[in-house]
């Protein structure tokens, strides 16, 4: 089983945008609980063809490609030219005219362990251009991925700087897994009964749904948040939903994040935003508050903290100096709003999931259990004693089957726990509370959000990846996603919760149940969480 990691990490280093590359300083290795990138410099300077490489060391642990699907890192590259101000995000160089380029010319798969490279050609001119890759294993295998002198080349001169700038850059990285294009189920009727609002075909009440390229027209129970239980609709494997072919039912192949997003990961993205931004994505930026609840301590175990009104740490030990051992970064992220979920998304040129996506990823090919939970069974144990709480090796004490962070009994830990707090090297899936490909987290913890079948705001939703950028006002821009207005995603019709949390009873975190589904909650709550994803090929 796949151990520790939620897994985000950055790294910086200043340069000089001229025929010798300048590094003006270079900071410390990054660790993210298991993902490291290092040694970043620059090298190859291209004044014709305005582009730099950038190159750097990268490893995880306990990377594996298999026969059915791999894990994988999502690298991209920030840059600022003010000193740090404002940060953007960097294009890389794309040569082939595909939607994707594997291992590009210029690009080096450095040695180690043997990898892939592979950049989406995101940008719609005829310039082309990435805003990212994925890093994954060459070849089957498993254990650490280690790998020195990896080498991405930035095309700066597309991001419309000169020869002549002075800009500094952040390399950041992110686990993924890959899920795979095939068939799946949706809901987990039995024939007898199924999950609350489950999905079932139209006419077939309490039966699960395989979706593959034949189109089902799917519906649900009365739910007072779908109008798919008075209008099934139509879910066509490679041709997506009923009046839009786009939207994402699943079937296609994705990547998503290996584990909810940690605090580590969105106070490193709030250190990239402009004080405006930070304030949108924020409850207080007052010096000496805790930034997501306006507290004077830690609340739910949420540490993210301004020690002076600007920068943001980890101070989940409550003691005045941030991003120690015992900070918490690892902590999965809560008092996610829908509009915070889409604004890291975006940033991080990735997307939110859908509904259908989220029970692929729990269940893969496997046929549907009544009341199972990401990790395809209906036993589950309570997750509430502690063990090395705040650490990038927290746990509990618990042992048993589908170990997993719901209410029953008591409301310790009183909060997210660490992402992946489950799995040791010597567990499996049903014992760390994994879904079918490896994903950590789909059932507790957090309350996910997802983008709805059940209503027509979701519905409309394309699954255009983010580009990288936000408004001015720190709000995601990607107008086909669910809440978009007058130019930014500031509501949160379309969206929906899925898979249950830390908060409240193992029924929410069944897979299939879906009572809230379509529920556009637009505040922040202390069990609100969640991950993001982007499209496969």
């Amino acid at each position: 089983m796949k151990k520790t990691i939620p897994v985000f990490c950055c790294l910086s280093i200043c340069f000089l945008l001229s025929v010798f590359c300048q590094c003006a300083g270079l900071a410390p290795v990054a660790y993210a609980n298991g993902l490291a990138v290092s040694n970043v410099t620059l090298t190859g300077q291209d004044t014709a063809n305005e582009t730099i490489k950038v190159q750097f060391d990268i490893t995880w642990n306990n990377s594996w490609k298999g026969s059915i699907n791999n894990d994988a890192a999502w690298v991209f590259v920030k840059y600022s030219t003010d000193s740090g101000s404002t940060w953007h995000h960097a294009t890389l160089l794309t040569t082939d005219t595909a939607d994707h380029d594997t291992n590009p010319s210029g690009y080096s798969q450095g040695t180690g362990t043997g990898i892939d490279i592979i950049v989406p050609d995101d940008n719609t001119t005829s310039a082309g251009g990435g805003y990212g890759c994925f890093i994954q294993r060459s070849t089957t295998g498993g254990g650490t991925l280690s790998v020195t002198g990896v080498q991405l080349v930035w095309d700066w001169g597309q991001d419309g700087l000169s020869a002549t700038d002075t800009a500094r850059i952040k390399v950041f990285g992110i686990e993924m897994v890959y899920v795979p294009e095939g068939s799946f189920y949706i809901g987990d009727g039995n024939g007898i009964d199924e999950s609350t609002s489950a999905f079932h075909e139209n006419g077939a009440d309490n039966t699960a749904v395989q979706i593959t390229t034949a189109s089902k027209d799917i519906t649900c129970d009365t739910n007072i948040y779908d109008d798919i239980d008075t209008t099934p609709i139509g879910v066509d494997g490679d041709n997506g939903i009923t009046g839009n072919t786009s939207w994402p039912n699943g079937y296609p192949a994705f990547y998503i994040m290996k584990y909810e997003i940690s605090q580590g990961q969105y106070r490193d993205f709030l250190n990239t935003l402009t004080s405006t931004q930070k304030s949108t994505r924020t409850v207080t930026m007052t010096s000496t508050k805790y930034v997501m609840t306006n507290a004077d301590t830690v609340s739910y175990r949420n540490g993210l903290y301004t020690p002076d009104g600007s920068t943001i740490v980890c101070d989940f030990d409550d003691d005045g100096t941030g991003d120690e051992t015992t900070d918490g970064e690892w902590i999965a992220m809560n008092y996610l709003s829908w509009m915070d979920l889409a604004a890291f998304a975006d940033w991080a040129a990735l997307r939110p999931m859908t509904e259908l996506e989220f029970e692929k990823a729990c269940r893969g090919t496997n046929s549907a259990v009544y009341g199972e939970y990401a990790w395809g069974t209906t036993d589950i144990t309570e997750a509430n004693t502690l063990s090395g709480s705040g650490t990038s090796t927290e746990g509990v004490t618990e042992n048993g089957n589908g170990l997993c962070n719901y209410y029953s009994s008591s409301y310790n830990p009183n909060g997210p726990l660490r992402a992946g707090f489950a799995a040791e090297s010597a567990t499996n899936r049903v014992q760390a509370g994994a879904g079918y490909y490896g994903i950590m987290e789909f059932s507790g913890n957090n309350w996910e959000r997802a983008v709805t079948i059940g209503n027509s705001t979701g519905r409309n939703f394309l699954g255009t990846n983010g580009n990288g950028e936000l408004s001015t006002n720190g709000n995601a821009d990607i107008s086909d996603w669910p809440g978009y207005s007058s130019g930014e995603v500031t509501g949160a019709s379309g969206s929906g919760f899925r898979g249950g949390s830390w908060l409240i009873s193992a029924l929410y975190a069944r897979v299939s149940r879906r009572s809230d589904a379509a529920s556009a909650h637009t505040g922040r709550s202390r069990y609100f969480g969640g991950r993001v994803c982007r499209q496969g090929f």
